[in-house]
């Protein structure tokens, strides 16, 4: 960060922002613009992309600027920054395709619309940048495979627990202590939860209720755990990790032994610890001079270590992974290569030959994180992927859900890149 904002405030003084675009008009969409609009230096959001563009008319009003105007095509934006003025579109394709825009900011919260948002930006030159979990986790490898060959940087945002872990997991590595398992704190969990328990609660707080309800019930966790592993090589030990309730999250060493972490680290989280949000990484060192200078540091006897970070703050931070993507080429979190984790769908109640199943956050499923190879092997249906499908037959209540238990919506990219990746990887 000490060297972004340095690289940042040269940007702005020489009146050479960073081009932004945004994709998305939620909640979480409102709040990035806002933070663009208001605080960012060196960098400039110059449209918003909505399919109701009113949302994206509205982003921009709330965040202070009057007069967007709105745009149809590629050209008509690249008009419009190039005079100064900030653009709404209704057409995506004009963000992910104009030359006066440096990276795309993916945050529909669609998995299968945001997919091809992300495969649009990055084939035509755009860094991307993904604020939800469901597109990382499901294609992510293989879209980081075609930001490769376009010579873009494909990356999960920072501020969200898979960008603190990953920053965490740099920061002791670069300081020669291995990193053996990374997590999120979390503080409530309950795999029912649905749109109807936590409406209230949403309608409090301005948000989707869908959405506070895949908190609820571990599915964000579950596709949080899978973009972590997929980007260090850690698995989880058992099906939707154990989960450790503790007081505090430095309590967690206590559950573990260096043997533990001979072969391979882990992805897990802390139920209910203090400080109750963030993310963190243990380490090992066994060096008997460093485990002196780390028990006097007041960090433990060692030779574990926990390292957290007791915040998480993803639109205000996804700035930091904008600029350290378009100015350091360095992504804050992306697949490091094949898959080794993923998600597999769970039926919340009993299930009934014909539904359709409502994906993250729904009514109908939960989903918890695996190892990929058993994924592949039991030929489990991801969580993100569940949307739209329909049951063959029936499925009992705490059941997984299979891609041969289902009929999958014809013609989806999400499908075709998910087979691609299979492929690709082997």
């Amino acid at each position: 960060m000490i060297i972004v904002d340095t690289a940042l405030a040269e940007r702005e003084a020489s009146n050479r922002p960073i081009r932004v675009a945004l994709v998305g008009g939620g909640y979480i969409a409102r709040c990035i613009a806002l933070q663009f609009l208001t605080a960012a230096k060196g960098m400039r959001l110059v449209a918003i992309a909505n399919r109701s563009v009113e949302k994206a008319q509205r982003a921009y009003n709330d965040a202070g600027v009057a007069d967007p105007v709105r745009v149809d095509s590629p050209e008509e934006l690249e008009r419009a920054v190039e005079s100064g003025r900030y653009a709404i579109t209704d057409n995506a394709e004009a963000v992910c395709r104009a030359g006066v825009v440096d990276v795309v900011i993916e945050a529909t919260g669609h998995v299968e619309f945001g997919t091809a948002i992300c495969l649009d930006a990055i084939v035509h030159g755009k860094h991307t940048i993904l604020i939800g979990a469901e597109i990382d986790a499901s294609v992510g490898p293989i879209l980081k495979t075609y930001a490769d060959r376009a010579g873009v940087v494909f990356s999960y945002t920072d501020g969200d627990e898979p960008g603190v872990a990953m920053n965490l997991y740099r920061f002791v590595d670069s300081m020669g202590y291995r990193p053996v398992l990374m997590g999120q704190l979390k503080g409530f969990l309950d795999r029912y939860r649905n749109p109807d328990t936590q409406l209230e609660l949403a309608t409090r707080l301005g948000q989707n209720p869908a959405v506070l309800a895949c908190f609820a019930d571990g599915s964000k966790l579950a596709l949080e755990a899978a973009i972590m592993g997929n980007a260090s090589g850690f698995v989880p030990k058992v099906r939707g990790m154990q989960g450790y309730p503790c007081a505090h999250v430095n309590d967690m060493l206590k559950s573990f032994s260096p043997d533990d972490f001979a072969s391979e680290g882990y992805v897990e989280y802390a139920l209910g610890a203090a400080p109750h949000t963030g993310a963190f990484v243990i380490c090992h060192n066994d060096h008997p001079e460093k485990r002196k200078l780390m028990a006097y540091l007041k960090m433990g006897e060692g030779p574990l270590y926990m390292f957290y970070q007791p915040f998480h703050l993803p639109p205000w931070q996804i700035t930091h992974s904008v600029a350290r993507a378009v100015l350091f080429n360095d992504p804050t979190i992306t697949p490091r290569g094949a898959p080794v984790c993923d998600t597999v769908s769970y039926a919340k109640r009993d299930l009934k030959v014909g539904e359709r199943l409502d994906g993250v956050g729904g009514f109908t499923c939960y989903g918890l994180v695996e190892r990929y190879d058993v994924c592949r092997r039991e030929n489990t249906l991801p969580i993100a992927v569940s949307l739209d499908c329909r049951l063959k037959r029936d499925i009992a209540k705490d059941q997984p859900i299979t891609y041969d238990d289902v009929d999958l919506p014809s013609g989806r990219l999400v499908d075709r890149l998910r087979a691609e990746q299979a492929q690709h990887f082997g």
